[in-house]
């Protein structure tokens, strides 16, 4: 009979072990979910300052279309910090762009729109290649002008 009792206070001492990490593991979440929305969190300066430029997830990829060594890694950063989906950077086909173009892969000429407004790059350097081998918006090549940019 005292190794039955010992039985059931052992397995009611692990249910209630059990119970309190459970509750402890809900208030965890239930202060992470109340921070969350206090408090969201701002992605960028620049996002606010000109809501305009970004309204969805623009997929673009950057491409070096002068020959300067890690242009387009370099780049990437600043434009995440835009809002910009970066998915892809790497050389253009050749290294004779002289002004930045930016290329719209969809039937959406908007989002190339707003990747130039952002960059400072005219309307008339915007180029419309749809195809359905690409998987994003917008290729932005960046020419000998790069640093003529809004970056």
């Amino acid at each position: 009979m005292a190794d039955s009792n010992k039985g059931i206070e052992r397995s009611s001492l692990l249910l209630n072990a059990a119970i309190g990490f459970l509750g402890f593991l809900l208030v965890i979440l239930v202060f992470s979910l109340i921070t969350r929305l206090l408090y969201p969190r701002i992605i960028s300066d620049r996002s606010e300052q000109d809501p305009a430029l970004i309204s969805s997830v623009i997929q673009l990829e950057v491409l070096n279309g002068c020959g300067i060594p890690g242009l387009a890694t370099a780049y990437t950063g600043t434009l995440r910090n835009y809002g910009f989906d970066v998915v892809e950077t790497g050389n253009f086909d050749h290294f004779n762009v002289e002004n930045t173009i930016v290329i719209a892969r969809t039937a959406q000429l908007e989002n190339a729109r707003r990747v130039a407004s952002a960059l400072g790059i005219d309307e008339k350097q915007i180029l419309r290649e749809i195809s359905g081998e690409f998987y994003l918006d917008v290729t932005l090549v960046l020419g000998a002008d790069y640093e003529s940019l809004n970056l």
